[in-house]
């Protein structure tokens, strides 16, 4: 019996990946808006783009980063160095103020533009999908063209169109194992949940999950609108068209009533979906691929070699071809520099100076030693995740995913040493890689060599403890 899954994005999943490929190992390299985008925009590593959380402090939007990062990032070597048109409609990176669905102030070239609360003319999701229909319709047909829309849905106030204000009402956010239950080998901030989570809570919770889909109907209408556009212009099967997301969300898993920022499934993994030429519809590659590799593989698209930049990804466009997957890499790095303030929540003393995101009943979402570097690989002979904390305690978290998809059992006390020391190196070396030396290959990937007496000149945690207690 065919079970039909309730779904905001029924239209995108049918024009985009039911068209094309839908990979089911796609990843972020950090799971929080800019840090993302910036990987995204530049196919780098938080580590080499720097941009490190979503204040100008932390690198966001920065004049630095301007300087240094925003000339190379992939939309910018298109128009600069392969004749491309290039459009951007939505949220950009951080700074600009703008996950707002109405009252907000638009930069359209550089001027600004003033919106107010009136639906068909002010509503944030509809007013970008117009403007990417203009670009469209009004183009050069003499040169390709790159268009980027970034809508800021469903990020939160979750404000939906009126037409979808009633939709998914008995909706709840998914009761998986890992619901509502306390994580108890897991780094502090996640054992500090309160388990079980207050009835108003988990109410809060659901609320948010149904106000996020509701939002998501009127991005699938965009994606509806733009597929149509390309149709009508006789263009759709010359274009390619991905859809993806910066960072994934969790609504009670662990006990944590809503965020990002964690290094589980439920942050890291992303939807992403493609269509274009010489993509057969209706595949699914269980690839691992992560945002750092949609720069290389769109400069891939238009014959700009990523060898020429210095991203650290890959491109997947021959994957998305007829390239025998078995030559492609079996891990990613994921990190992220958590954030705390200085002094004591109000509300939530007991806890001290150096958290952030506290919900009312004192569960704190983040925490400046929320520091962590993981491996994430995906290989025929494993699926794991391995995890170091920039803490006192050096917090090591490891996941089989295929026994655990939930990631309940932390192993690392109970794996192999012998595992536990490849990919703390591994880590190590994908902490100070580099474009070419990101790409190598992993722990699990045949070609791999292990080298017990390696040293790096990188910025392990464990390493520079082990230093320190040596001298």
């Amino acid at each position: 019996m065919c079970h039909f899954f309730q779904s905001p994005l029924n239209k995108t999943k049918k024009l985009i990946g039911d068209a094309g490929i839908s990979f089911t190992n796609a990843f972020v390299a950090s799971p929080l808006c800019c840090p993302s985008r910036a990987s995204i925009l530049t196919g780098k590593y938080p580590h080499n783009h720097r941009v490190i959380n979503n204040t100008i402090e932390g690198n966001c939007s920065s004049k630095a980063w301007q300087k240094s990062e925003e000339g190379q990032t992939f939309p910018a070597l298109l128009k600069a160095y392969a004749g491309y048109q290039t459009f951007f409609a939505g949220k950009y990176l951080n700074q600009e103020k703008n996950s707002k669905y109405y009252n907000y102030t638009l930069s359209v070239n550089g001027k600004a533009q003033k919106h107010g609360a009136n639906y068909s003319k002010d509503y944030l999701t509809d007013v970008l999908a117009n403007m990417s229909l203009d670009f469209l319709q009004y183009k050069s047909n003499y040169q390709p063209f790159f268009m980027m829309v970034s809508v800021p849905a469903p990020h939160s106030p979750w404000t939906a169109a009126p037409q979808y204000q009633d939709k998914f009402n008995t909706t709840k956010a998914p009761r998986d194992p890992n619901f509502n239950i306390h994580g108890k080998d897991k780094h502090w901030l996640i054992r500090q949940a309160k388990t079980p989570m207050t009835n108003s809570s988990v109410q809060f919770l659901d609320d948010a999950f149904r106000k996020r889909w509701r939002t998501l109907l009127s991005v699938d209408d965009l994606v509806e609108k733009i597929v149509t556009r390309l149709e009508v212009r006789g263009e759709l099967d010359n274009t390619y068209i991905f859809f993806t997301s910066d960072n994934g969300y969790h609504t009670g898993q662990f006990s944590l009533p809503l965020d990002k920022r964690q290094l589980y499934e439920f942050d890291i993994r992303v939807p992403l979906m493609v269509r274009g030429p010489n993509i057969k519809p209706n595949q699914t590659s269980q690839v691992l691929v992560a945002n750092v590799d949609l720069g290389p593989t769109v400069l891939d698209i238009a014959g700009y070699s990523v060898n020429k930049t210095q991203m650290d990804g890959m491109s997947f466009l021959p994957i998305m071809g007829k390239m025998n997957s078995s030559s492609w890499r079996t891990d990613i790095l994921v990190e992220y520099e958590g954030e705390g303030s200085n002094v004591s929540d109000p509300a939530c003393p007991l806890l001290g100076p150096g958290v952030s995101e506290c919900f009312p009943d004192c569960v704190c979402e983040d925490s400046y030693n929320n520091t962590y570097a993981c491996v994430r690989t995906v290989a025929p002979s494993a699926n794991l995740q391995y995890c170091e904390f920039d803490d006192n305690e050096v917090f090591v978290e490891v996941y089989n995913v295929t026994a655990d998809p939930y990631q309940l059992t932390n192993i690392a006390k109970t794996i192999e040493q012998e595992v536990l020391e490849k990919m703390n190196r591994r880590l190590m070396m994908l902490q100070s890689c580099s474009g070419q030396s990101c790409r190598t290959p992993g722990v699990y990937d045949s070609r791999y060599k292990f080298n017990p007496h390696q040293m790096f000149i990188g910025h392990s945690w464990r390493l520079n403890r082990l230093r320190q207690t040596m001298k």
